[in-house]
């Protein structure tokens, strides 16, 4: 008798533990957005008619291109989006009034490239603070943009930063040009990849991407793309940022 209990008891709990697994995958499949639409992410690229594309600069650690990529951008009449470290601010100053100078926005990156996801939301805002201080002293201008340190962020991260009424932006084309590659996979992979709003990624002291940029803004713009510095790409008023990061409008 107490077999024939024991029995029942095992086929109730396996059918109780069926039912549930069977309710946890319909939940799954019908709400797959819960989690992301949740979780508060940068600007990745945006959805837009047009052909318009932004290209953009790290720069955190070496300067030795960064006049030569203002005088390449120059030729073809293309404004960029550089984001710079206060430290890099520190060291060169006279390169913060040259891009500004070339029409070049220059946003930030935050002050020490330090990882965002490690800090306070107190912290966060001081690191950025201290950034924009050094780039408004420099170049009159504050920054309203942020590119977040080796592009890691959480939530807290991205609430710091536009609860002081700035935009984090991370990129939908990556050149990979800090892998050292050469300029025929740089020029490769960026021209196979950008779509209209897209936002590409470069660094100011990657090895070859002086050599690939001509051929680069050469290729999109006979496909038709026309070049904004990253203000000028994303949306403003009512819009939002869907699971993927695309910025949309309402």
């Amino acid at each position: 008798m107490k077999v024939k209990v024991i029995l029942l008891k095992r086929k109730m709990f396996a059918g109780i533990a069926c039912l549930l697994a069977a309710a946890g995958i319909f939940y799954l499949v019908n709400y797959p957005a819960v989690t992301a639409a949740s979780r508060q992410l940068p600007i990745y690229c945006v959805q837009r008619d047009q052909k318009l594309v932004a290209i953009s600069f790290d720069a955190a650690w070496g300067n030795e291109d960064t006049q030569q990529l203002i005088d390449i951008l120059g030729k073809y009449k293309v404004r960029a989006t550089f984001f710079v470290v206060g430290a890099w601010v520190d060291k060169y100053p006279e390169s913060v009034k040259a891009l500004a100078d070339a029409g070049h926005e220059v946003m930030n990156h935050s002050n020490t490239h330090a990882h965002y996801p490690q800090m306070s939301a107190d912290e966060v805002v001081a690191d950025l603070n201290a950034c924009n201080d050094k780039i408004e002293a420099i170049t009159g201008v504050r920054p309203t943009l942020v590119r977040l340190p080796y592009g890691d962020y959480n939530d807290c991260s991205i609430n710091a930063v536009r609860s002081i009424g700035m935009e984090p932006i991370q990129w939908d084309v990556d050149s990979l040009d800090w892998k050292d590659l050469s300029a025929d996979e740089i020029i490769r992979r960026v021209t196979s990849k950008v779509c209209p709003g897209s936002i590409v990624l470069f660094h100011n002291a990657a090895l070859h991407t002086p050599e690939a940029l001509p051929t680069i803004i050469e290729t999109l713009l006979q496909e038709g793309y026309t070049f904004v510095p990253i203000s000028e790409i994303i949306l403003r008023g009512d819009c939002s940022i869907d699971h993927t990061g695309r910025q949309c409008p309402a």
